[in-house]
């Protein structure tokens, strides 16, 4: 591959001028691109088409409450080497059978350049980002059971996400390139529809911005749908049992749209639009 490739973004996925920049400058820079925004905005999915575009393989690491910062470099199976040894297993002669390489081994190791995904940082203990600051800086880290050194064959294309669930560690921002995605405007909301839906009806497209970007505008909402949202909307619109005028036969003096479900994920959210759509009435 090119290293002077650059991602311009693809017929699946809309990337803006600076978030194109922000790419670019991550490779240049050699550090993890620290991707924040809204969920639904498509911060997963940038990682993907990044490494599409780009030609390179993917490996993903997602990251839950309960996951360590251990986890990503190796895991050792000391009960399943004692068990063995109890049972008189020649595979106990030799360590390496029972460590199990992270995503970070497994991106070290690779023999061509890769994308590492780490999706959803924010959700671990606050410990986490700190406990990789060296294997991230320094591309390597040191297997004490077996006294090997695991150093980056070539140095993946880091891209973390973050939900901003809680905050990061200053001193593992400064070793990140950060980029917020911003909530598309509707002229970029259009482009994203148009390759979710080639073919869709503009008029449908019409009401449907409508409806959705006075429900974000809604002053209260405790969960502004998102972009993720409007397309599983747009789905249910566009299904064949649907009235093909389902939106044109909206009330706009009521508040909650049709299939609200796919928009408002609580029930808050309904109760304030029913409120809304009561007083408008009264």
């Amino acid at each position: 591959m090119n290293e002077q490739t650059q991602f311009e973004g693809s017929a699946q996925y809309i990337a803006t001028d600076s978030l194109k920049l922000a790419v670019k400058a991550a490779r240049h820079l050699q550090k993890p691109l620290l991707i924040k925004g809204e969920p639904g905005t498509g911060k997963t999915l940038l990682a993907e088409q990044v490494a599409a575009s780009l030609g390179l393989p993917l490996l993903t690491w997602h990251i839950k409450s309960t996951t360590k910062a251990q986890q990503g470099l190796y895991e050792y199976d000391a009960v399943s080497r004692l068990r063995d040894s109890q049972l008189g297993d020649d595979r106990v002669y030799e360590i390496k059978n029972y460590i199990k390489p992270g995503k970070l081994w497994q991106a070290f190791s690779s023999p061509e350049r890769c994308v590492l995904l780490i999706d959803e940082i924010d959700k671990a203990d606050i410990e986490f980002p700190n406990d990789l600051l060296h294997e991230l800086d320094k591309m390597s880290f040191f297997v004490y059971e077996t006294g090997e050194t695991i150093t980056a064959q070539q140095r993946p294309i880091v891209i973390i996400t973050s939900n901003n669930e809680k905050e990061l560690p200053d001193a593992f921002l400064r070793r990140c390139f950060f980029h917020y995605i911003e909530f598309p405007d509707e002229a970029t909301m259009r482009q994203i529809i148009e390759v979710h839906f080639p073919n869709i009806s503009g008029q449908l497209v019409n009401q449907a911005l409508e409806i959705f970007f006075k429900l974000r505008q809604m002053p209260g909402l405790k969960k502004p749908p998102s972009t993720s949202e409007l397309i599983d909307w747009l789905s249910l619109l566009m299904a064949d049992d649907m009235p093909d005028d389902i939106l044109a036969q909206h009330d706009p003096s009521k508040a909650i749209p049709p299939l609200y479900g796919a928009l408002l994920k609580n029930e808050q959210d309904v109760q304030l639009l029913e409120r809304l759509a009561f007083m408008s009435r009264r």
